[in-house]
């Protein structure tokens, strides 16, 4: 195991996250909150030293990684990460709770968007423009940022191992012959449409602030609202604006690629991209029919509809009604939207389309065998053969999903909510969503679990967001044995 080298990239991830933190200790000084400031001071001061330490100690590491090393580095990464990145609201004052700040910040850094605190509003400006550009670093991964900063003649075998583990989807390929500028493409669309995504907002007289870090939400797809009713006090313009905005965030950004290479005809046919739209026109149609009369107006009833069909199926998590009071038929297709989520190569979490479409095309393989033991069948995507290896690993994904989420329910039942509760805030943690149903439900947040069911949903957030594997590979015995 190169120890080295994951603590050296380890120090390179920290001193980013501390150069991050710059923009919210500036917020708090000109905002004249001390206390904000204070805790990002000396939260910062621990990270450089951390970052120092490690820098000295494995400075001179190779520069090499194999698959399983990429694993344990980026799942590592993330933990230390939020440990750390959530000493501001310690130490501010703002989350005095160790427990309840970690919770907030993985909540951030995994773009689940669940949260502990009750009133947004009431938090200083500078803890709030950390917790909301929490969603947009975890959103395209801070080491995917690494990665696209690394020297042009740095290890490939080193950067795909890193990308792939940090990536979502059942598999991860190259825009570029190059990793770096694979990862500096997907960073540069990523900022693009953020920018993008903020001056529409400013368009429809959104304060600066809010409109910064709702674009910061929107884009990472967490949900982090800076009101405690989320978006609902803000103008149907608005609410529009980030319906549009979120689903394009839920799209495979190699789509954007081939987009403004002009090959128009490959976006056209990708099947998760037609999967993906076809979902979403068909659940706003159901819910908008099953809504009929619970609005003053169809057009109320439509925004609210394709928003709240927008973001959970995207894992965001914005709100602008209350869909915890829509009938059963609603808020089932809404669960059902939870599991599924958005498409590979995006910000959104859950299972993702692309693996749903894939699970799909397994079981009607398994049914032609079945019918036909002699024949010989394959599985094709986008009129390519999928390779084998990406059908067990889909397989072996949907196999931990079931368990860990069993497992995750039974634990926080301790607690004594209701099974809806108990079920939908799993399901929203572990599929970095934000809002359940009832006692997690959108008017709602997460203060009243216990410290034990935190830590389950903290370490449900980070297999989420880390597709499982990296957090199983630090539980591995085998991870950690020499050979």
């Amino acid at each position: 195991m190169n120890y080295k080298m994951m603590g050296r990239f380890l120090s390179q991830t920290l001193f980013v996250e501390t150069l991050f933190m710059i923009p919210a200790l500036l917020i708090s000084v000109f905002s004249g909150e001390i206390a904000a400031w204070q805790g990002f001071l000396l939260a910062m001061v621990i990270m450089l030293a951390v970052t120092g330490i490690l820098h000295l100690i494995c400075k001179s590491a190779p520069n090499a990684l194999n698959a399983k090393e990429g694993l344990v580095c980026v799942g590592i990464s993330w933990i230390v990460m939020s440990l750390l990145g959530c000493l501001p609201f310690v130490f501010s004052g703002a989350i005095p709770n160790y427990i309840d700040a970690l919770f907030e910040i993985v909540s951030g850094f995994t773009t689940t968007g669940s949260s502990v605190v009750a009133r947004p509003e009431d938090l200083p400006k500078g803890i709030l423009y950390w917790r909301s550009f929490s969603h947009w670093l975890g959103g395209m991964g801070v080491l995917v940022f690494l990665l696209a900063l690394q020297p042009a003649d740095s290890n490939s075998g080193f950067t795909m191992h890193l990308l792939r583990a940090e990536s979502p989807g059942p598999n991860v390929g190259k825009l570029v012959p190059k990793m770096r500028k694979t990862a500096g493409i997907l960073y540069l669309l990523y900022i693009g449409l953020t920018i993008l995504n903020v001056v529409f907002l400013l368009v429809g007289n959104m304060p600066v602030f809010d409109a910064v870090c709702t674009a910061f939400g929107t884009a990472g797809t967490g949900g982090f609202g800076v009101r405690s009713d989320s978006l609902a006090s803000y103008s149907p313009y608005i609410q529009n604006v980030t319906t549009v905005f979120m689903l394009l965030f839920g799209v495979n950004f190699s789509c954007y690629y081939l987009l403004l290479l002009r090959q128009f005809k490959g976006v056209f046919k990708d099947e998760e991209l037609r999967l993906y739209i076809l979902i979403v026109i068909v659940s706003i149609g159901l819910i908008f029919w099953n809504l009929q009369g619970f609005y003053a107006t169809q057009e109320e009833t439509l925004r609210h509809s394709a928003f709240q069909v927008s973001s959970i199926i995207t894992t965001t998590g914005y709100a602008t009604t209350d869909f915890d009071l829509w009938p059963s038929f609603s808020k089932m297709i809404l669960v059902g939207l939870m599991l599924i989520g958005a498409c590979a190569g995006s910000t959104g979490g859950g299972i993702k389309v692309a693996r749903v479409l894939l699970l799909f095309k397994s079981l009607r393989r398994n049914i032609r065998q079945v019918l036909r033991p002699k024949s010989v069948h394959v599985i094709r995507s986008n009129g390519q053969v999928v390779d084998e290896t990406i059908v067990r690993n889909t397989n072996a994904y949907l196999a931990a999903y079931v368990i860990i989420i069993f497992v995750s329910v039974l634990f926080v039942s301790l607690d004594g909510f209701s099974p809806t509760t108990n079920l939908t805030a799993v399901f929203a943690c572990f599929n970095n969503i934000g809002p359940g149903l009832e006692a997690v439900g959108p008017t709602c947040n997460f203060a009243g679990f216990s410290p034990l069911s935190k830590i389950i949903l903290i370490l449900d957030m980070l297999a989420g967001r880390l597709e499982i594997f990296p957090i199983l590979a630090l539980l591995s015995r085998s991870t950690w044995r020499h050979r």
